[in-house]
């Protein structure tokens, strides 16, 4: 296997790769993760199952656009590929650290003009793409709760029930969903879309973002998920709200826009997660049919 990837470096960079140093990295949830190099250059290397080329197709297309945008760094695609039963992904290697307080004030303003950047008049991508290994669709609509309350919030709960996850009828949340957001329409933002601090870092040259699941949609969604598991600086929410001052209302939405990350969590991990989701659902009344 590692001699067929080193083959297809080589013919991607012009000249011989050979694999002779291989470190696992730590990290990884999803995919085997390595560094590879062949005593001059080093790489980062996902490895999975075949069948999740796909998702690494996405991904790089993903951090080919926000690349594009020339607002926060990204790591560099240099190739995806296959080999035997594997698929794999690979991109520059930088070696990285925790982001300090200096480098969140700087990751706020950067991911505020990312969120100001472009000009995009619906919500969604021009491909389905992933969040971790869950499929997240990415149909264009002009109206931004529906399109959070059908391609997020009822995509993930279709998902659980095929589980035998049940929160509730469906119908019945996703139209509480949109009526909490109908008068809600926000300036289409380019989002990372899976903005944990495990997909932040600090390299030697800035900080940078990674593992994208890319779409346009309210830029608030980006700054809810950093607040659901923690771990951002308050220098990052100064040096963001110094560029693009998030507005009051945010805060009356941010459980909502988490709730999509929940339930794909129940998807992935169950356990505490589904208590989670059944907390919001109960706390924002989302079954509640007299809204209905």
């Amino acid at each position: 296997m590692w001699q067929a990837i080193s083959h297809q470096l080589s013919d991607v960079l012009g000249r011989p790769f050979k694999i002779v140093e291989r470190q696992t990295l730590e990290g990884g949830d999803v995919n085997e993760c390595y560094c590879v190099s062949d005593g001059e250059e080093r790489f980062f290397l996902k490895l999975n199952d075949k069948e999740q080329l796909v998702v690494f197709e996405t991904e790089s297309e993903s951090l080919r656009i926000l690349n594009e945008a020339n607002c926060v760094q990204v790591p560099q695609y240099i190739h995806v590929g296959t080999c035997r039963d594997k698929s794999f992904l690979t991109l520059n290697y930088l070696p990285t650290k925790k982001v300090d307080d200096n480098a969140g004030y700087q990751l706020g303003q950067q991911l505020a003009k990312l969120h100001l950047w472009g000009e995009q008049a619906e919500y969604g991508f021009d491909f389905d793409n992933y969040v971790g290994l869950t499929p997240q669709p990415n149909r264009w609509h002009r109206r931004w709760c529906r399109f959070f309350a059908e391609q997020r919030i009822a995509w993930q709960l279709q998902l659980c029930e095929e589980r035998g996850i049940i929160f509730g009828n469906i119908d019945i949340i996703t139209s509480n969903v949109i009526k909490r957001l109908v008068n809600h329409q926000p300036k289409p933002s380019l989002l990372h879309g899976d903005l944990w601090h495990g997909n932040t870092a600090l390299t030697v040259s800035g900080p940078i973002i990674f593992d994208p699941a890319t779409y346009w949609g309210d830029r608030e969604c980006d700054i809810a998920m950093t607040e659901l598991f923690g771990g951002f600086p308050n220098s990052f929410y100064e040096g963001y709200n110094s560029v693009y001052p998030l507005p009051p209302e945010y805060q009356e939405r941010k459980e909502l826009y988490n709730l999509y990350h929940i339930l794909n969590h129940c998807i992935l991990f169950g356990g505490e997660y589904m208590g989670q989701a059944e907390y919001i659902i109960a706390k924002l009344n989302l079954l509640d049919e007299q809204f209905v």
